[in-house]
Protein backbone atom coordinates (compact mmCIF):
# COMPACT_ATOMS: atom_id res chain seq x y z
CA UNK A 1 0.00 0.00 0.00
CA UNK A 2 1.75 3.40 -0.84
CA UNK A 3 1.61 5.70 1.99
CA UNK A 4 -0.67 8.62 2.00
CA UNK A 5 0.69 12.19 0.71
CA UNK A 6 1.89 13.83 3.55
CA UNK A 7 2.13 17.80 4.11
CA UNK A 8 3.23 20.40 5.93
CA UNK A 9 1.34 23.46 6.08
CA UNK A 10 4.15 25.69 6.31
CA UNK A 11 7.39 27.22 4.39
CA UNK A 12 9.14 27.74 8.27
CA UNK A 13 12.80 26.14 7.65
CA UNK A 14 13.03 25.51 11.01
CA UNK A 15 9.69 23.32 10.96
CA UNK A 16 10.68 21.78 7.22
CA UNK A 17 14.27 20.77 9.28
CA UNK A 18 12.26 18.82 12.21
CA UNK A 19 10.12 16.96 9.77
CA UNK A 20 12.73 15.72 8.31
CA UNK A 21 14.25 13.60 10.93
CA UNK A 22 11.31 11.30 11.16
CA UNK A 23 12.45 10.44 7.49
CA UNK A 24 8.65 10.28 5.96
CA UNK A 25 8.60 11.79 2.54
CA UNK A 26 6.69 15.28 2.63
CA UNK A 27 5.78 18.13 0.82
CA UNK A 28 5.39 21.89 1.70
CA UNK A 29 2.87 24.16 1.21
CA UNK A 30 2.03 27.53 2.66
CA UNK A 31 -1.21 27.39 4.10
CA UNK A 32 -2.07 31.56 3.86
CA UNK A 33 -3.97 31.67 6.79
CA UNK A 34 -4.28 35.41 8.84
CA UNK A 35 -2.90 35.27 11.92
CA UNK A 36 -4.33 37.96 13.34
CA UNK A 37 -6.11 36.93 16.97
CA UNK A 38 -9.64 37.48 17.67
CA UNK A 39 -10.37 40.35 20.09
CA UNK A 40 -9.81 38.65 23.41
CA UNK A 41 -8.64 35.49 22.56
CA UNK A 42 -6.25 33.97 24.60
CA UNK A 43 -2.83 32.56 23.74
CA UNK A 44 -3.18 28.75 23.81
CA UNK A 45 -6.50 29.20 22.03
CA UNK A 46 -4.79 31.34 19.38
CA UNK A 47 -1.76 28.79 18.98
CA UNK A 48 -4.63 26.27 18.92
CA UNK A 49 -6.44 27.90 16.36
CA UNK A 50 -4.30 28.72 14.14
CA UNK A 51 -2.70 25.39 13.93
CA UNK A 52 -6.25 23.27 12.57
CA UNK A 53 -6.46 26.57 10.26
CA UNK A 54 -3.37 26.06 8.40
CA UNK A 55 -4.06 22.26 8.17
CA UNK A 56 -7.51 22.50 7.06
CA UNK A 57 -6.28 25.30 4.61
CA UNK A 58 -4.44 23.43 2.65
CA UNK A 59 -6.68 19.84 3.42
CA UNK A 60 -9.29 21.25 1.32
CA UNK A 61 -7.41 21.45 -1.52
CA UNK A 62 -5.04 18.30 -1.54
CA UNK A 63 -7.94 15.48 -0.99
CA UNK A 64 -6.78 12.43 0.48
CA UNK A 65 -3.40 14.14 1.75
CA UNK A 66 -2.58 14.08 5.58
CA UNK A 67 -1.60 17.58 6.12
CA UNK A 68 0.59 18.83 9.08
CA UNK A 69 -0.31 22.93 10.90
CA UNK A 70 1.72 24.26 13.44
CA UNK A 71 1.72 27.76 15.39
CA UNK A 72 3.66 28.96 18.08
CA UNK A 73 2.90 32.06 20.43
CA UNK A 74 4.75 33.30 23.53
CA UNK A 75 3.35 34.28 26.47
CA UNK A 76 4.47 36.33 29.83
CA UNK A 77 1.45 37.07 32.75
CA UNK A 78 -1.19 36.02 30.11
CA UNK A 79 -0.20 38.34 27.39
CA UNK A 80 1.11 36.72 23.69
CA UNK A 81 4.32 37.95 22.85
CA UNK A 82 4.22 37.59 18.72
CA UNK A 83 6.88 37.42 15.68
CA UNK A 84 8.68 41.01 16.35
CA UNK A 85 9.14 42.12 12.77
CA UNK A 86 12.70 43.90 13.40
CA UNK A 87 15.64 44.71 15.76
CA UNK A 88 13.67 47.31 17.68
CA UNK A 89 10.99 45.37 18.38
CA UNK A 90 12.76 42.29 19.19
CA UNK A 91 15.13 44.64 21.66
CA UNK A 92 11.96 45.21 23.46
CA UNK A 93 10.57 41.93 23.76
CA UNK A 94 14.24 40.79 25.07
CA UNK A 95 14.21 43.58 27.59
CA UNK A 96 10.47 42.21 28.67
CA UNK A 97 11.51 38.79 29.02
CA UNK A 98 15.13 39.39 30.58
CA UNK A 99 14.79 37.57 34.18
CA UNK A 100 11.23 36.27 33.88
CA UNK A 101 9.53 32.88 32.90
CA UNK A 102 7.81 32.88 29.38
CA UNK A 103 5.18 30.05 28.27
CA UNK A 104 5.65 28.83 24.67
CA UNK A 105 2.60 27.28 23.27
CA UNK A 106 3.04 24.88 20.89
CA UNK A 107 0.07 24.29 18.86
CA UNK A 108 -0.37 21.12 16.36
CA UNK A 109 -2.75 20.05 14.56
CA UNK A 110 -3.28 17.04 11.92
CA UNK A 111 -6.37 16.03 9.42
CA UNK A 112 -6.60 14.41 6.40
CA UNK A 113 -10.05 16.46 5.59
CA UNK A 114 -12.40 14.78 7.39
CA UNK A 115 -10.69 13.83 10.95
CA UNK A 116 -8.72 16.40 12.59
CA UNK A 117 -6.60 16.19 15.89
CA UNK A 118 -4.75 18.80 17.63
CA UNK A 119 -2.59 19.78 21.12
CA UNK A 120 -1.03 22.28 22.39
CA UNK A 121 2.30 21.45 23.92
CA UNK A 122 3.15 23.88 26.63
CA UNK A 123 7.05 24.93 27.14
CA UNK A 124 8.39 26.83 29.96
CA UNK A 125 11.34 29.03 29.68
CA UNK A 126 13.38 30.93 31.84
CA UNK A 127 15.60 33.82 30.57
CA UNK A 128 18.29 34.96 32.32
CA UNK A 129 18.82 38.53 33.12
CA UNK A 130 20.22 40.33 29.83
CA UNK A 131 21.87 43.28 29.79
CA UNK A 132 21.14 45.89 26.95
CA UNK A 133 24.56 44.89 25.32
CA UNK A 134 23.75 40.82 25.54
CA UNK A 135 20.67 41.82 23.92
CA UNK A 136 22.14 43.54 20.98
CA UNK A 137 25.33 41.33 20.41
CA UNK A 138 22.11 38.63 20.12
CA UNK A 139 19.80 40.22 17.97
CA UNK A 140 22.69 41.51 15.53
CA UNK A 141 24.49 37.68 15.67
CA UNK A 142 20.80 35.56 15.02
CA UNK A 143 18.53 38.20 13.56
CA UNK A 144 15.77 35.95 14.97
CA UNK A 145 12.57 38.84 13.80
CA UNK A 146 10.66 35.72 12.58
CA UNK A 147 10.38 34.18 15.97
CA UNK A 148 7.91 34.36 18.62
CA UNK A 149 9.91 35.65 21.48
CA UNK A 150 12.99 36.78 19.77
CA UNK A 151 14.46 33.33 20.39
CA UNK A 152 16.05 31.00 18.74
CA UNK A 153 16.33 28.05 20.54
CA UNK A 154 17.87 25.75 18.16
CA UNK A 155 20.66 28.22 17.92
CA UNK A 156 22.37 31.54 20.04
CA UNK A 157 19.06 31.44 21.48
CA UNK A 158 19.27 28.67 23.69
CA UNK A 159 22.17 31.22 25.52
CA UNK A 160 19.48 33.20 26.27
CA UNK A 161 18.25 30.78 29.05
CA UNK A 162 18.55 30.19 32.23
CA UNK A 163 15.83 27.24 32.59
CA UNK A 164 13.38 25.03 30.11
CA UNK A 165 10.78 22.30 31.01
CA UNK A 166 8.78 20.85 28.46
CA UNK A 167 7.40 16.98 27.84
CA UNK A 168 8.82 17.24 24.07
CA UNK A 169 12.55 19.04 23.85
CA UNK A 170 11.53 19.86 19.72
CA UNK A 171 8.09 21.82 20.92
CA UNK A 172 10.30 25.14 21.41
CA UNK A 173 12.05 24.90 17.72
CA UNK A 174 8.36 24.76 16.19
CA UNK A 175 6.78 21.54 15.65
CA UNK A 176 6.73 19.01 18.52
CA UNK A 177 7.56 16.01 17.09
CA UNK A 178 6.77 13.67 20.21
CA UNK A 179 3.43 14.58 19.85
CA UNK A 180 3.06 14.79 16.02
CA UNK A 181 4.67 10.70 15.85
CA UNK A 182 1.25 9.47 18.07
CA UNK A 183 -1.09 11.80 15.44
CA UNK A 184 0.93 10.36 12.31
CA UNK A 185 0.23 6.88 13.64
CA UNK A 186 -3.13 7.51 13.79
CA UNK A 187 -3.30 8.40 10.15
CA UNK A 188 -1.25 5.55 9.08
CA UNK A 189 2.00 7.04 8.97
CA UNK A 190 4.61 5.33 11.31
CA UNK A 191 8.23 6.50 11.24
CA UNK A 192 9.44 3.49 12.91
CA UNK A 193 8.22 1.34 10.24
CA UNK A 194 7.72 3.20 7.15
CA UNK A 195 10.58 5.53 7.55
CA UNK A 196 12.20 5.96 4.22
CA UNK A 197 9.53 4.54 2.21
CA UNK A 198 8.09 5.99 -1.04
CA UNK A 199 4.97 7.07 -1.62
Amino acid sequence: MPLPRLILASTSPYRRELLTRLRLPFDTIAPGVDETPAPGEAPAALAVRLAIAKAAAVASAQPGAVVIGSDQVATVDGRAIGKPGDFERARAQLRLLSGREVEFHSALAVTDGQRTVHADIVTQCRFRPLSDAAIDHYLRAETPYDTAGSAKAESLGIALMESMRSDDPTAIIGLPLIALTGMLSGFGLDPLTQAGAGR
